[in-house]
């Protein structure tokens, strides 16, 4: 990882299937996801259920607290496929520069104040390719699709936060 590691973007989307929203920072709740995500837990103690996800096609998949995914990944499936994605469509959560996501897979790392662990690669699927009707993003993306991550102590993510490893 650079000492250059950032966040270079912010996503989310409050249901399955809508459209990603820019967020210039967003809370990150430890054990839950991001605030105002799909994917983040219900409340508990607000009365919820406790393993009740807003929604979305991995909702009981391990690690659907953040997505990640590189930001020189997209460029290379616009060089290699000639496809381009634009910002936030690719439906991860952090868009990053200047680190090797597939290497966190298993490790423990920072964002900002938040400290992630990397829960399993983010693999393309066919719900991303119906959802986009782009032909090839499935196979453009293939080890390129990003990173799993279970939020282990939150905070606040704000675009340009530094990763580091820990």
């Amino acid at each position: 990882m650079t000492d250059t590691a950032r966040v270079q973007a912010i996503h989310v989307a409050a249901e399955q299937g809508e459209p990603t929203t820019a967020r210039e920072r967003v809370r990150a709740l430890a054990g839950r996801g991001l605030e105002g995500d799909r994917y983040c837990l219900a409340d508990a103690e607000a009365g919820d259920e406790p393993d009740e996800r807003a929604g979305g096609t991995f909702a009981d998949r391990e690690g659907s607290d953040l997505t990640l995914i590189e930001r020189e990944a997209l460029e290379a499936v616009e060089r290699d496929y000639d496809i381009e994605l634009e910002p936030g469509v690719h439906r991860r959560n952090l868009t990053t520069e200047g680190v090797a996501l597939n290497h966190l897979d298993g490790a423990r790392f920072r964002v900002g104040d938040v400290v992630c662990e990397g829960v399993e690669l983010c693999e393309p699927c066919s719900y991303l390719e119906r959802h986009l009707a782009e032909d090839g993003v499935r196979e453009a993306l293939v080890h390129r699709g990003g990173l799993r991550a279970r939020i282990l102590e939150g905070g606040v993510l704000t675009v340009g936060d530094r990763l580091e490893a820990l």
